[in-house]
């Protein structure tokens, strides 16, 4: 299994939120570049990065930041404000790897299968971000009103080969993952699935690891210093 030790940025600045809870961001690192080494150093291949400004309004602010991560040697996952072709085309020249296609892939599905088509599905990954049954959207701030099984069935015949699954409610609270929420989707779904929300631990790993899931993103464990990513990479690792 992949792990994605992960930076979120507002304004900035390194945050972390509770449920995706904008009034909850507070910094958790004093500088993004050198929270990236750090992973690099623990034996971390990719780092999740998330542009907050962009999710929440459509307009990335963070594009130099991502591209000193990606610099420092790391592979970048990036979500947040990618809404188009020319959204890909620009953070791929940032040097990222992989792009995350939210609510775009709500409001235009086209995009999808667009995207997998000229860029190659390891590029792309689809967010399901979910609260209740329903796909949220806006930074998670606003209720698509699409269940969100269906909506991961739709995405994979959309030629999507990999879904980054947040359970929302689970996300910042160190909680644990909701494992029978992605054995669901395990079920429902052949693509590629990326946890993220709840992890609490080195053992939560190690279960996520154990169901054969594509990845983990691991935040808040982190930095509360509840995770050791060097013990992580080595016993999750294929």
């Amino acid at each position: 299994m992949k792990l994605f030790p992960a930076i979120d940025l507002k304004g900035g600045q390194v945050v972390r939120l509770v449920k995706g809870e904008f009034s909850t961001a507070h910094p958790v690192a004093g500088d993004a570049v050198e929270t990236a080494r750090a992973f690099k150093a623990a034996g971390a291949q990719w780092v999740h990065m998330v542009d907050l400004d962009g999710a929440g309004s459509g307009t990335r602010r963070n594009g130099a930041i991502v591209a000193a991560v990606a610099a420092a040697g790391l592979s970048v996952q990036l979500g947040g404000g990618i809404r188009t072709l020319a959204d890909l085309e620009a953070v791929f020249d940032l040097g990222v790897r992989r792009a995350v296609i939210g609510s775009a892939a709500v409001a235009g599905p086209g995009l999808v299968q667009e995207a997998v088509k000229r860029f190659g599905q390891e590029r792309i990954a689809v967010g399901l971000d979910v609260k209740g049954q329903s796909v949220r959207t806006a930074g998670w701030q606003a209720d698509s009103g699409l269940d969100w099984l269906d909506f991961a069935r739709r995405m994979e015949a959309l030629g999507a080969a990999i879904l980054i699954f947040t359970d929302i409610d689970t996300d910042g609270t160190l909680s644990g993952p909701p494992f029978e929420r992605l054995a669901a989707l395990q079920r429902a779904v052949s693509c590629g699935i990326i946890a993220s929300g709840g992890v609490s631990s080195n053992e939560d790993l190690n279960k996520l690891a154990g169901m054969g899931l594509y990845g983990a993103i691991v935040g808040k464990a982190y930095y509360a210093g509840k995770v050791d990513l060097a013990r992580a990479v080595r016993e999750v690792r294929p």
